[in-house]
């Protein structure tokens, strides 16, 4: 049975393949244990020219999201155990191998609001992939539901920080 985030994997898939960038899809399946614990899977390791190897955990979320009657641009959640899960990941990759955050955005509504002219088309979607080092989401999140256990980067200091990651990609 297929995770109802799959979509947002399979266009990352598809923009990767695209750009001719090597990766890895990892198979959730097959989950790891480490020291007696479970340890949240990451999605994909890619391998960037020229730089070091990104583990990327993919967050699909929609652009803009349309809740409570009002459009809330950059959403950028995640829970604490996906940070903790990548961290160890990276921890166990060591050097040569970077924890990323890639939000995999749906673009909805009006083209012109749009975040990006990199727009991918995928499947009867357009989406824009934004990145951020696990380092620097950590560093400048907070708390956002305890009872979710979920955090988020304030929206002005993640446009700052997020970027396109075709720029990286290409090795701008």
């Amino acid at each position: 049975m297929s995770k109802p985030s799959a979509h947002y994997e399979a266009a990352l898939a598809d923009y990767l393949r695209s750009r001719g960038i090597p990766y890895v899809a990892v198979d959730e399946a097959r989950r790891s244990v480490f020291a007696g614990a479970k340890i949240k899977s990451f999605d994909f390791i890619v391998y960037p020219p020229g730089g070091q190897s990104w583990l990327v955990d993919v967050k699909g979320r929609k652009f803009p999201y349309l809740g409570r009657g009002a459009a809330r641009y950059w959403e950028n959640w995640v829970t604490q155990a996906d940070l903790d899960g990548l961290a160890r990941w990276e921890a166990v990759f060591t050097e040569g191998f970077v924890a990323m955050l890639v939000f995999a955005y749906v673009l909805c509504g009006d083209p012109a609001r749009w975040p990006t002219l990199c727009v991918h088309p995928f499947g009867a979607s357009h989406y824009a992939f934004y990145g951020i080092p696990l380092s620097a989401y950590r560093e400048h999140c907070r708390a956002r539901s305890g009872r979710w256990q979920t955090v988020s980067v304030p929206t002005a200091t993640f446009r700052r920080l997020a970027y396109p990651i075709g720029e990286r990609l290409d090795g701008a």
